[in-house]
């Protein structure tokens, strides 16, 4: 039978990526695989040709595929289909959370970004189709990345469907969770003794070796690429609420990437032409674990300087105790008026718990740290009750189950029958 169905139209986009650019020096370099500048040594990004950017319409993106692809116009890979190596992650659900808002003190809409919907359930999976992407076009035949779990379970996955070798490397104390469901898709993957900043300084070695020359280290040598691909949660925010911009977003922070690339996203679509900024303009608030909170002390301090901090305490998605953008994490949330906290292991324990209770939402320890700060900061007043609010839960709980076992279980456990079911007040 044939269906009756048209089939989609794909087409190829241009590319608007133009060069690499420093964030410290403003030095330009072509796009290629490099992470960090020859002058000052500052981290390179991406930098747009911001004419075809403006090319870009709603419309267009409306009609593209219902993953992260449909901002292929905004992006710096991907924009031919046949290039991509990926999982189509992407357009997860935006959740209207006013239970959750009542219990924490909130008057305006709230709402909660659940990315833990993606393929490998958390927002990892759009920062590795962006780089792997990237990466295959700048010739590189294995993958690789330094992780604290949700990267290498993503990069693992994403190697196996496009049938390249990988190679990843973790704490050798990971949630089992994690290890597992990076192992299971048959890459290598390498336990370390120590901690992510330990994983990520040898990862770092191994890529300027002869035998790593054909490996990709998505947060390593093509670290520009990957961290694009964290602007699509900002692009379909936007979209998701009728192409508007929430007044204040809590997110959280590890390398602190994750909050300036949503930042950067809304910068870009006000840019651009794709969105109106609110009248107040935007704020950016960050929430980390008190176990590894270098970001979030720097800005209480009134510093600049990030004293890198050895991590302790459940959240370990969280716990880079040496951030590569702590500083530009800093510097959005000082721009847009924010704030940052931390919170302790019994504090995230219990905002898993509100998540899950309110919304029907179960987070990883990340999850339970954005949705504690939260409380805290409407608490101390540094956050807004009367004002539209997006959290980000990055992912899954099923992957930390340890953080919660513990304090959760049967309400009743009973024999198999009416008698015993009344006796247990389950029959009024």
């Amino acid at each position: 039978m044939t269906s009756t169905v048209d089939a989609p139209v794909i087409t190829s986009t241009p590319n608007p990526a133009r060069a690499l650019v420093c964030r410290g020096c403003g030095t330009e370099y072509p796009l290629a695989a490099q992470h960090a500048c020859y002058e000052c040594f500052g981290p390179l990004e991406i930098g747009y040709d911001t004419d075809l950017l403006r090319t870009v319409t709603r419309e267009q993106i409306a009609a593209g595929p219902a993953n992260l692809w449909r901002y292929a116009g905004l992006l710096p890979a991907g924009q031919d289909p046949a290039t991509r190596i990926t999982l189509n992650p992407g357009l997860t659900p935006l959740v209207r959370a006013d239970a959750l808002a009542a219990e924490v003190g909130l008057h305006a809409p709230l709402w909660v970004k659940d990315d833990s919907a993606n393929p490998t359930h958390s927002f990892k999976d759009r920062v590795v189709s962006v780089a792997l992407t990237a990466a295959k076009g700048l010739g590189f035949t294995r993958f690789a990345c330094a992780s604290t779990g949700n990267l290498a379970n993503s990069v693992a996955a994403h190697a196996a469907r496009a049938g390249v070798p990988s190679v990843v490397f973790v704490p050798a104390d990971l949630e089992t969770g994690k290890i597992v469901m990076t192992a299971v898709y048959g890459g290598d993957l390498v336990a370390i003794d120590g901690s992510y900043d330990d994983v990520n300084r040898l990862c770092g070695e191994l890529a300027e070796t002869e035998e790593f020359e054909d490996t990709a280290f998505v947060n390593v040598n093509v670290r520009p690429y990957y961290a694009e691909g964290s602007k699509t949660l900002g692009y379909e925010v936007a979209e998701q609420l009728g192409w508007r911009l929430p007044e204040q977003v809590v997110l959280p922070m590890a390398s602190g990437e994750l909050l300036t690339k949503v930042d950067k996203a809304f910068s870009e679509l006000v840019e651009i032409g794709l969105v109106e900024p609110p009248a107040a303009g935007w704020r950016v608030f960050g929430a980390q674990s008190a176990g590894c909170n270098p970001i979030a002390l720097a800005l209480h301090q009134g510093t600049d300087v990030i004293t890198p901090v050895r991590p302790t305490g459940i959240a370990k998605s969280l716990n880079i105790g040496d951030p590569a953008a702590g500083l530009y994490a800093l510097e959005a949330v000082r721009r847009t008026g924010g704030w940052m906290e931390y919170v302790d292991d019994d504090e995230i324990r219990d905002g898993i718990r509100l998540l899950a209770r309110t919304t029907g939402i179960f987070a990883e320890t990340a999850g339970g740290v954005t949705t504690a700060v939260l409380r805290k900061l409407v608490r101390s007043g540094r956050l807004d009750p009367g004002a539209e609010t997006v959290v980000f839960n990055t992912g899954d709980g099923l992957k930390t189950l340890d953080a919660v076992a513990d304090l959760v279980g049967p309400t009743y456990r009973i024999k198999p029958s009416l008698r015993a079911a009344r006796d247990a007040g389950l029959l009024g």
